[in-house]
């Protein structure tokens, strides 16, 4: 069964942080790669970061440095951690799985999608 559930979204200053979780079901979890999107009103999803079952990892420019992808293989979930956020992170972000070439962070890489945790971050 194919499962992707986000938590720990919500709402902070700037200059903060959060960690977003993302539970998955087996299956799910051993996809080749898995990732975070995230999806701005009136904006198209864009890729945030992806991780792949070697562990090697991808960023988008606008959050190296920032964000910090990781996941608990013992617990089947991936996690995102985002220290320094600006309100221009806001948006609703959406966990992922996909193939082997989802380090690209092209959506099209993706088969499997969470429903997604909003996260808002005020001046």
């Amino acid at each position: 069964q194919v499962q992707l559930v986000e938590s720990g979204g919500g709402s902070v200053q700037a200059g903060g942080s959060l960690r977003l979780s993302c539970a998955a079901s087996e299956y799910t979890y051993s996809s080749s790669c898995m990732g975070w999107f995230r999806q701005a009103a009136g904006k198209e999803r864009e890729g945030v970061a992806a991780i792949d079952s070697d562990g090697a990892t991808s960023y988008a420019d606008f959050v190296k440095g920032r964000f910090t992808i990781s996941k608990d293989n013992a617990k089947n979930t991936l996690y995102l951690l985002m220290n320094s956020l600006k309100p221009e992170d806001t948006a609703m972000y959406y966990c992922a799985a996909g193939g082997p070439f989802g380090l690209v962070l092209d959506l099209a890489e993706f088969d499997y999608w969470g429903q997604g945790t909003q996260v808002t971050v005020s001046r």
